[in-house]
């Protein structure tokens, strides 16, 4: 089971800071590691969105795929689409979602919010 993460309350999130926004110029991405989640941030016209560097349907790696549209990804390995504004699978092969993080600027940093860990 996945989760967009990014409509999760702050109140339950961790937000990890993962540089400044000026290493994000507009159109590009960066892959970064949270505690065990691979993440790609994307930067598209001002707005940052993550998901998971994860496609559902073989467990391979998708931030290195083609921008089909201005919100979705392809996976480089077999072309399932993804919306990375919420993780929606939007074609075959995949028919999970992925992860969708929330992201925000403070004073000129990203942070990644992560689900807080419950004991």
């Amino acid at each position: 089971m996945t989760y967009n993460y990014s409509d999760i309350d702050s109140d339950e999130l961790e937000f990890v800071p993962i540089g400044e926004l000026s290493e994000i110029p507009n159109g590009e991405r960066i892959f970064v590691d949270i505690d065990g989640h691979s993440i790609v941030i994307f930067n598209i016209s001002g707005k940052l969105f993550a998901i998971a560097d994860l496609c559902s349907h073989d467990d391979g790696p998708l931030g290195d795929g083609e921008m089909e549209s201005e919100y979705q990804i392809t996976c480089p390995r077999h072309g399932a689409r993804f919306d990375i504004r919420s993780g929606e699978s939007k074609s075959l092969p995949a028919i999970i979602d992925i992860p969708a993080y929330s992201v925000r600027v403070i004073d000129g940093q990203v942070e990644v919010g992560i689900p807080k860990v419950t004991e």
